[in-house]
């Protein structure tokens, strides 16, 4: 299976109409000459994981590099779904591609799936997390927004053992760093973290916003404590 094929297996199930839509709904910045094809999730799950299923994980990956290099919407939800697998060996070069990508992330719906795909890698080796201490401080707001959200699964973890708990911490060390930035997909993103470490710690979540959160926006700040009441909000 090449990217050519899959790309035209894809491109028979468009919809014009659905790509409008599409297109209107994601707003990639026009000079990325994106293209939609209006695909579903559901079609694009069913070749994504026959596709996952037939080759080989050389042969994935390079279906996956292909398919995002296509610049075609569709095709790179696809191109994330072929890596988002917790097993998955060897990984190396499908780490790479991940990394490669999220320099190019534009939209919200490609990030959190180039992220999602990202956390499973992370979790099969956690020393990849040094990979991302360069990204919180990067000029771009989506890369910024990955290094944080790559961590996510940390914050959902019960029981933790001390490598974990180091990682969590790490986690909201950068959070901390990034409350002083002001742009919405960055306070959101610490507000969805907290509000996710709030379910599994709720103590450490308090401790967090009684300190550097009450640095966030208030409406990050909101979200970030609705599940621990009785903390006080703060102006923007």
């Amino acid at each position: 299976m090449t990217p050519y094929q899959a790309l035209e297996i894809l491109e028979a199930l468009s919809d014009p109409a659905k790509a409008a839509e599409a297109a209107d709904y994601h707003k990639a910045p026009a000079d990325s000459a994106r293209r939609y094809l209006g695909l579903t999730p559901a079609q694009i799950d069913e070749h994504a994981t026959q596709w996952r299923a037939d080759l080989s994980v050389e042969a994935r990956v390079s279906l996956a590099e292909g398919l995002w290099n296509t610049n075609v919407h569709d095709a790179r939800v696809a191109a994330t779904k072929l890596l988002t697998q917790a097993r998955l060996r060897p990984d190396n070069r499908a780490w790479t591609v991940i990394c490669m990508w999220v320099p190019e992330l534009d939209v919200w719906a490609l990030a959190d799936l180039v992220t999602t795909a990202g956390q499973k890698r992370l979790m099969a080796d956690p020393d990849r997390i040094a990979d991302l201490e360069e990204w919180v401080d990067s000029p771009n707001h989506w890369v910024r927004r990955a290094s944080l959200m790559m961590l996510l699964p940390w914050a959902k973890m019960n029981n933790l053992k001390d490598a974990d708990y180091d990682i969590r911490e790490t986690g909201l060390i950068w959070a901390e760093h990034l409350v002083r930035d002001r742009n919405w997909f960055i306070q959101k993103a610490i507000a969805d973290w907290i509000d996710t470490l709030a379910k599994h710690d709720p103590a450490r979540a308090a401790e967090f916003m009684d300190g550097p959160g009450l640095g966030l926006k208030t409406f990050a700040r909101k979200e970030a404590a609705r599940r621990l009441p009785d903390l006080p909000l703060t102006e923007d």
